[in-house]
């Protein structure tokens, strides 16, 4: 990934934290990152890995990429940050679900909420894929026939390129 973006003209940083831990945790990592480096100019920052998610409750519908998307989408809203997020697994699968993850910038929370979903309430149910359907921001790629890790990819210092 990182050589067909710098084959093209990108700059590129591939990212030494890899993605572990809590998804929506990470996500809040992810959009920290962004905003630290918005100013810097056009940039690929590039993380490999997984997360975890610790479903409490009764739990939604969703995958890691998603709820990891559906955090950072809040970081990046609160914070008005720009970039651009895209979160997947590299099966083509998120969870079980037909999504291999998400795009998302800081406008994605406010189409979640035009909608008519509370993204609050479906990021602590782990039901993140209601959320993202609702603003188009899921990413369905199909069975890619592979499974390395998952990969997340934010794009820092352009203009966003997620739908309005």
């Amino acid at each position: 990934m990182a050589e067909t973006a710098r084959a093209a003209g990108v700059a590129v940083r591939v990212m030494d934290d890899p993605l572990t831990g809590e998804a929506s945790a990470m996500g809040r990592r992810i959009a920290d990152t962004m905003r630290e480096n918005g100013g810097h100019g056009p940039e690929l920052l590039v993380w490999g890995g997984e997360t975890t998610v610790t479903v409490t409750g009764r739990g939604g519908t969703g995958g890691r990429s998603q709820e990891l998307c559906l955090a950072a989408a809040k970081f990046l809203h609160e914070a008005q940050t720009g970039g651009t997020l895209l979160a997947a697994g590299t099966d083509g699968r998120d969870g079980p679900t037909d999504a291999a993850g998400a795009v998302v910038d800081r406008d994605t929370w406010r189409r979640i909420t035009a909608a008519g979903r509370d993204p609050a309430a479906d990021l602590s149910g782990h039901d993140a894929y209601r959320s993202l359907d609702a603003a188009g921001a899921l990413l369905r790629s199909g069975p890619t026939g592979t499974n390395v890790m998952d990969l997340a990819l934010a794009l820092t210092g352009a203009r966003s390129a997620t739908p309005s």
